[in-house]
């Protein structure tokens, strides 16, 4: 195991600054938490609203349509329901999303120099 000695020193980098890990690990999982609710809730509350027990879209004319909102309030316009359906990137767009908003606050949380051991003074 020639390999050996180089993830020892690497645990013994990780486990002397601990303290350090562990904030960047709390402030990473805050981030990414808070990114998480902030990608999703819209979609969630755009998904309920159009699934077909809701009472927002059972106001259609006739079964087999689906209400979608518009921009404005109490706005919408009725959709055959074969035309909404669910795509493979309503999964991947918001999650691609959080992650480079996760990787923007953290490069502005650096920048900024708000970690621990950040800026000089």
């Amino acid at each position: 195991m020639p390999h050996l000695p180089f993830f020892h020193s690497i645990l013994r980098a990780v486990a002397s600054r601990w303290p350090l890990v562990l904030y960047a690990a709390t402030w990473t999982l805050l981030l990414t938490m808070t990114v998480a609710v902030a990608a999703f809730s819209p979609e969630m509350a755009f998904v309920t609203a159009i699934s077909p027990s809701s009472a927002f879209s059972k106001s259609c004319a006739g079964e087999g349509f689906v209400r979608i909102p518009l921009e404005y309030p109490r706005e919408a316009m009725c959709f055959p329901a074969h035309m909404v359906r669910r795509s493979g990137l309503d999964f991947f767009v918001p999650t691609v999303f959080a992650a480079l908003v996760v990787a923007g606050s953290a490069l502005v949380v650096r920048s900024l120099a708000l970690g621990v051991g950040g800026g000089g003074g």
